[in-house]
């Protein structure tokens, strides 16, 4: 009896397995790509104003400040870099003040980041990013992070691109860079479940609900930034580039997410620590706190991921102590086929993500790991223990809204 129930599980794990690929594929195939080659055909008077939030980034600042000062092709005169310290405590504004005055760049502008306003609610970067707004002058506005570098003309591409498809906001996938074990377990898994549940073509079309917004690289014009309410209209949204995106559609304006690996590179999370805290601080917000569809998704991860691996230990285990009869057989069978499938899903995730499938025979383990992570963002999304961003405490507001308005200074 437990060996037909095996085979039952390995077999509905494969089918599985095969719709997920297919999906996968279809999502790959025809998500808009915007490689930094595409000739770009810029406003020739547009202005651009990058705005660098940053909360304790002393590791990664200079280097994405240089790679935007360094690999623009943009007119000196029509760009601006502010870079907002969100009051960290360690070196980043010093490492970046240093930077400034090491190039003496004009275009660069550094604001020391006030304090949040006791008698509003605000979450994440988006005091730091509200901050910069208002300073800035651009027509485009561009929110980058500070584990982002740019590639060489990646800015005119984006904005070539924006213009070409009449974009309010253009966000896009860049190359995603893993390097700890924690990184490669969980990183591809959670970018294939992200682009099949939310896939591009759905995030692109005007008449569906589907919003998106990769927050590590959003490109506004200034007008509909304005028209939304910017970061000030989602100031207590801890998940706050999908609430931008979803305010896009609303108001009527055009979203565009597009695979764009030439645009630059963007390590999210160096340690496992990193990782663990940021997608437990995004995951169930960024579901809209949909318990059964959150549930569903732990469910189908692990029985896509891990089952087939089980399923082979298991019955391998079997055939050895016990003798290989017809059911071992079949089981081991369909418990490689699906693991045959497991490697083709690495190579349509790095057709979206550029992660290689480097440790691809390790899905079972990170199934594990990322469910883990998905049931943690539930725990801690509803009970606030834990909830936290770089070890500042999160929560979810009450009736607060931001009123006053705040000026930066240098």
């Amino acid at each position: 009896m437990f060996a037909s129930i095996s085979l039952i599980a390995l077999l509905i794990a494969l089918i599985g397995n095969l719709l997920y690929f297919k999906a996968l594929r279809h999502t790959a195939t025809t998500a808009p790509r915007s490689p930094v080659a595409e000739p770009p055909r810029p406003e020739p008077t547009a202005t651009v104003s990058v705005i660098i939030p940053a909360y304790n980034e002393a590791e990664n600042i200079e280097l994405c400040v240089r790679s935007v000062l360094d690999h623009c092709n943009w007119p000196p005169d029509r760009l601006e870099v502010w870079v907002v310290d969100d009051q960290s405590t360690d070196d980043t504004l010093k490492r970046v003040q240093a930077l400034q005055t090491h190039l003496a760049d004009p275009r660069l502008v550094i604001i020391k980041g006030q304090p949040r306003p006791t008698n509003e609610t605000w979450l994440g970067k988006n005091w730091a990013c509200h901050q910069g707004a208002i300073q800035a002058t651009g027509d485009f506005l561009l929110f980058l992070d500070a584990d982002v570098q740019l590639h060489p003309g990646a800015i005119a591409a984006a904005i070539a691109f924006a213009q070409k498809h009449h974009s309010d906001l253009t966000t896009g996938v860049l190359t995603l860079v893993c390097q700890c074990w924690a990184e490669w377990l969980a990183q591809p898994l959670i970018i294939g479940l992200l682009s099949v549940g939310l896939p591009f073509a759905a995030v692109n079309d005007s008449n569906s609900d589907a919003a998106f917004a990769a927050g590590q690289f959003m490109l506004f014009r200034q007008s509909a930034y304005e028209l939304i309410g910017g970061h000030r209209a989602v100031a207590d949204q801890v998940v706050e580039d999908v609430e931008l995106a979803r305010r896009i559609k609303q108001k009527g304006l055009k979203l565009s997410y597009t695979i764009a690996h030439g645009w630059g590179t963007l390590r999210m999370y160096r340690t496992t620590a990193a990782l663990w805290e940021g997608w437990t601080k995004n995951w169930y917000l960024g579901a809209q706190r949909n318990l059964p569809n959150t549930l569903y998704t732990v469910l189908m991860t692990l029985w896509l991921c891990t089952v087939p691996w089980l399923g082979l230990t298991g019955f391998a285990s079997q055939g050895i102590i016990s003798g290989f009869d017809w059911q071992a057989g079949i089981g081991i069978a369909i418990a490689v086929l699906s693991i045959c499938l497991h490697y083709l899903l690495r190579r349509e995730i790095q057709s979206i993500s550029a992660i290689p499938p480097r440790y691809w025979w390790a899905i079972g383990i990170g199934g594990m790991f990322v469910t883990s992570i998905i049931l943690a963002s539930i725990v801690k999304t509803e009970t606030g223990w834990g909830w936290t961003w770089r070890g500042r405490p999160l929560h979810q507001p009450q009736s607060t809204k931001p009123t006053i308005q705040p000026s930066a200074q240098d």
